[in-house]
Parts: structure tokens; C-alpha cells; sequence
């Protein structure tokens, strides 16, 4: 159907820049306002138009004996590209991660005797200046915007915009690297990357500072996953055998070695040895 077709063009249209956006404030860079809201009017267009989508096609499953559930999933499948909708769950992860962070709940898939190994601290002051140029930037639009219409939707879209900035430092915050008491090694980025690396499949681990160039997520001919915090990755992980990762958007590659930022790599590095004792952990 043509609307199903148009409802998933407009939704794979929208992902590289709501995505380019995600990894560029990640990666440490700030762009200008008017691309920011430009962006996020551009997805709450699509988010609009796909609910009209989506509710018409739930009704027409339902029209067709379907249960609410089975027909909601077969209108999200039909409608929304994968990527999409694993951008729209990152989103939704970093927003329950904000609250999380908010109630000062135990991290994200951390047990008793696990190392949770913190890697935020190359862009804890970055971003937090950077929510205190947004809201300075939402405050001096609110003031110099006279139509109100105008005035509204900017303020909406700055909100988010702050809000989801927030979101996504507290999905990291709340989602650290975990050394589990057998050596499995759980490495993460907020709710965007998720790998867990099984003890038989590491051959060698080591700090090792580098400043490398890239993407958050990076891939080199030859199999080398750098993880990039801050432009920085301090612990080199040699494996074994090739391990399979998903990126952001959903597409599989396999890695051989791994680099990532952890912002204590001697206590993970010794963790991941067996050199610490569980019950030391913290």
C-alpha cells in the first residue's frame, strides 16, 4: 500500500540525521541550535505521521479477528523499518535510564560481586556544559520569539532536545561496563552498544591508552572495534575468535580485538585476569 510505503520511506529518511545527531553529541561536538530543532521537527513530523499510519493498520488487523498485541506488533513491523524502531527503543531506554538515574536505582544488569566499571568520565563535563548552553539557548528563544505559536513548538523541541541530551550521559551512567566473578566482560555504551565478551574468548587484556579517530562505534578492515569515549579508549581486549556485535542502527559485524574507554582500566583489566577478589568489588 502506498501509505505503508510512504510511512516507511519517510521513517528510514529520518534515521541517519536523528542518528548522525546522537553520535555527533556523543562523540563531544556541539552543532548549532538551528540544526538541533531542524532535526527533532523533522522526527516528531515523521513520529506523527507514523501514528496515523500505525493506527490504521492496527484497526485494519484487528478488523481481522487479530488480538490487540499480535496486531499492534504486525503494524509496527509492516510501518516502521528496523532501524527506526531500535532508534525509537534506544530513546526509550535512555528516558527509563534518566529516571533510573533520578531515583538513584543500582545500575543496569549489575549483580553482587560483578565490577561495575564506570566510563564516562571523559564526557561528564562536556555534556553537562553542554545542557547548560541548551537551556540557556531555550531560554533566550523563549524571550526573542514573538508569535506564539512559533514560540511553542520551539520551546517543545528545545525541552526534548535538553531532555534527551540528559537522557542519553544518564543511559551511560546507569548502563556501565560489568566484570562479572567468572570473567565474562559485559562492555556497553549507554543503550547503544551492548557485547559481552565469555572468558574462553580472550586471549589478552591490557590498558592501553589511544586516541583514536572515528565514530562512537568503529570498525577497521581488519577487525578492530574501537568503542570511543571522549576520543579515548584505554583497554585493549585481543579475543580468541571473531565475535559477532550489532551496531546502533542493527547491522551485524564481527570483531577481533576490541579497544574501549573504562575510566579506571587497571581494576577492569585485573577483573577481567581473575586477579581481584569478588567480594572487594566496587
Amino acid at each position: 500500500m502506498r501509505r505503508i510505503r510512504a510511512a516507511r520511506i519517510a521513517a528510514g529518511a529520518v534515521v541517519p540525521g536523528e542518528l548522525l545527531l546522537v553520535l555527533v553529541l556523543a562523540a563531544g561536538v556541539r552543532p548549532p541550535g538551528w540544526v538541533t530543532g531542524t532535526a527533532e521537527a523533522l522526527f516528531a513530523a515523521v513520529l506523527l505521521f507514523e501514528a496515523w499510519v500505525l493506527r490504521s493498520l492496527y484497526a485494519a488487523e484487528r478488523a481481522r479477528d487479530a488480538r490487540p498485541g499480535d496486531a499492534a506488533r504486525a503494524a509496527v513491523r509492516a510501518a516502521v523499518p528496523a532501524a527506526v524502531r531500535r532508534l525509537l527503543l534506544h530513546e526509550l531506554r535512555a528516558l527509563a535510564s534518566l529516571a533510573r538515574w533520578a531515583l538513584r536505582r543500582p545500575p543496569h544488569g549489575v549483580a553482587a560481586g560483578d565490577l561495575a566499571a564506570r566510563y564516562t568520565g571523559p564526557q561528564t563535563a562536556m555534556m553537562y556544559g553542554f545542557l547548560f548552553v541548551s537551556v540557556v539557548e531555550t531560554v533566550a528563544l523563549a524571550l526573542v520569539i514573538p508569535w506564539p505559536a512559533v514560540h511553542r513548538a520551539v520551546l517543545v523541541l528545545d525541552v526534548y532536545g535538553v531532555l534527551l541530551l540528559l537522557a542519553m550521559h544518564a543511559a551511560c551512567v546507569t548502563r556501565p561496563h560489568v566484570v562479572r566473578g567468572d570473567g565474562t566482560l559485559r562492555i556497553r555504551y549507554g543503550a547503544l552498544f551492548d557485547l559481552v565478551v565469555p572468558p574462553d574468548a580472550v586471549a589478552a587484556v591490557r590498558v592501553d591508552r589511544r586516541y583514536p579517530e572515528g565514530r562512537l562505534v568503529t570498525l577497521s578492515e581488519d577487525g578492530v572495534l574501537d568503542l570511543i569515549v571522549g576520543s579515548q579508549t584505554t583497554v585493549t581486549l585481543e579475543l580468541t575468535r571473531p565475535l559477532a556485535f550489532t551496531r546502533p542502527l542493527g547491522a551485524r559485524a564481527r570483531a577481533r580485538t576490541v579497544r574501549f574507554h573504562a575510566d579506571d582500566p587497571a581494576a577492569v583489566v585485573a577483573a577481567v585476569r581473575g586477579g581481584r577478589e569478588p567480594a572487594t568489588a566496587g
